[in-house]
């Protein structure tokens, strides 16, 4: 699984970071990040529905 964050779209709305803290977070401008080494999602069943959550669609998933 790759996951990928459009920097270009996100407005920091926090929704990522909160559905799914193991992977997510927020940077220091407040925008959605993907927490070190968490590149993959680690097959965390919450990255999809964070996906979903998204009010921007910022994130994608995709499978390998």
């Amino acid at each position: 699984m790759r996951i990928t964050i459009d920097s270009n779209v996100c407005i920091g709305a926090g929704q990522c970071a909160l559905t799914a803290p193991g992977v997510f977070t927020q940077d220091d401008d407040g925008f959605g990040a993907l927490q070190p080494g968490r590149e993959d999602g680690a097959g965390d069943p919450l990255v999809r529905e964070a996906a979903r959550a998204c009010p921007v669609q910022a994130i994608t998933v995709t499978d390998d």
